[in-house]
């Protein structure tokens, strides 16, 4: 909890209720850290985040992210669609939002036609693995969220 407090200048509720696992929390620092550092851009990890948040319904994740996006430049139309679970104007971040919406559906089992069209816009396999390693930090967190009641 002292690591968030330090990079964030607070102590979120959300970090401090899933303290009470404090594995659960550690688990989700690492994750979110070795999330951070992939080969995505910042924006298509922020789609990724704001597509789990959105379609988990946890408000405070949409909140929050909604946020860093703001502090990344991204256009507010972008943050509206995003918050809306709508198609983005962006055809390449769109296709990141799409693929995440297809490994959910699929539980990881996309048809090679999903996959051919995230690729197709400019996405590696690379990628596509990390949106499963962004899929799963992000659902630990909405769930823990939602399951302590932060997600309010």
């Amino acid at each position: 909890m002292e690591g968030t407090v330090r990079h964030l200048g607070h102590l979120s509720p959300a970090v401090a209720r899933m303290a009470a696992s404090p594995h659960t929390l550690e688990g989700f620092l690492r994750m979110s850290a070795l999330f951070e550092s992939t080969t995505l851009d910042p924006l298509a990890r922020e789609v990724v985040i704001m597509t789990v948040a959105t379609r988990n319904g946890c408000a405070l994740c949409v909140d929050m992210h909604t946020g860093k996006l703001r502090g990344l430049g991204a256009p507010e139309e972008l943050i509206g669609r995003l918050r809306e679970g709508k198609p983005l104007p962006d055809e390449r971040l769109d296709a990141v939002r799409e693929f995440t919406l297809a490994v959910y559906a699929t539980a990881g089992e996309v048809p090679d036609a999903g996959l051919e069209a995230f690729l197709a816009h400019g996405h590696t396999p690379q990628n596509a693995l990390e949106v499963v390693l962004g899929i799963g930090t992000y659902t630990v967190s909405t769930f823990a969220n939602r399951l302590t009641g932060a997600s309010h």
